[in-house]
């Protein structure tokens, strides 16, 4: 554009690609984008690890957790092939009846264990979810493929062999991004929960424990969304024998499809 300068019409593009679905070209909604991640998961994780003791508390963050993956899920799905209410809805209460149903049965088997063991149940669910809640929000991209292209951008087809591979990419780096954030404070706070400083003012316990994960967050979210590239590949012999059969015929040469495998 005339009298921009390349710094500036990088910046524009960094701003839009942040905001906006690759694929469908929709403005995604705010708490949905990936920037959204680490103020939103240090609130919501901090306070999951914080009040993990009793059954009201696990089920209400649980589900605020999952509400909240829901929206991210589906915000940062693969592909531009509509989902309905109805889809929406199952794997909203599939997921979040499982990660409830992990928290509560993992709980009562903690009870007669260490403390510290305890506060790792949070993890354990928050991970089992993601292996419901992700593929669920995006059934429809394991039901009718998602668009895979040449190095140019050219559409070449729709493949549910790219579909598994990045979603299952998806998966791994957002368990691997909770890790941290779930993994080092439990461990820290049952330290300090033992001195008198704590002691004395228990109230410091839940921001000093949304602190600790914010801090692991800062780290984890860029560091795992990077583990896969969002343009990811995959090889034409991996795709389905009548997609792998159409581009051979057409584009004989090209050994390797790329394709948006979602955040």
């Amino acid at each position: 554009m005339p009298g921009l300068t390349e710094d500036q019409l990088w910046r524009a593009k960094y701003v839009y690609d942040s905001a906006f679905h690759p694929d469908t070209g929709e403005k995604v909604v705010l708490i949905g984008r990936m920037s959204a991640q680490v103020p939103m998961n240090m609130t919501i994780t901090g306070c999951m690890l914080t009040f993990y003791r009793k059954t009201p508390t696990v089920v209400f963050w649980q589900w605020v957790n999952q509400s909240f993956n829901a929206i991210v899920n589906y915000s940062n799905r693969s592909g531009d092939a509509p989902i309905t209410v109805g889809q929406l809805g199952t794997a909203y209460v599939s997921a979040t009846t499982g990660a409830v149903a992990t928290a509560l049965g993992l709980k009562s088997l903690t009870k007669h264990l260490p403390p510290l063991v305890g506060r790792f149940v949070p993890f354990a669910a928050v991970a089992a979810a993601n292996c419901i809640n992700i593929p669920l929000m995006r059934q429809r991209e394991l039901q009718v493929g998602i668009p895979v292209t040449n190095e140019e951008g050219q559409r070449l087809g729709h493949s549910v062999s790219a579909a598994k591979q990045g979603i299952f990419q998806v998966v791994i780096s957002r368990i691997c991004m909770a890790i941290p954030a779930m993994a080092i404070p439990p461990v820290i706070m049952d330290t300090l929960e033992k001195k008198d400083f704590l002691k004395r003012r228990p109230w410091l316990g839940a921001p000093l424990q949304v602190g600790l994960v914010g801090f692991c967050l800062v780290f984890a979210t860029p560091l795992c969304c990077a583990l896969f590239p969002q343009k990811s590949s995959i090889r034409v012999s991996r795709l389905e024998p009548e997609l792998r059969a159409q581009i051979r015929e057409q584009n004989p040469s090209i050994e390797v499809v790329y394709y948006n495998k979602g955040l």
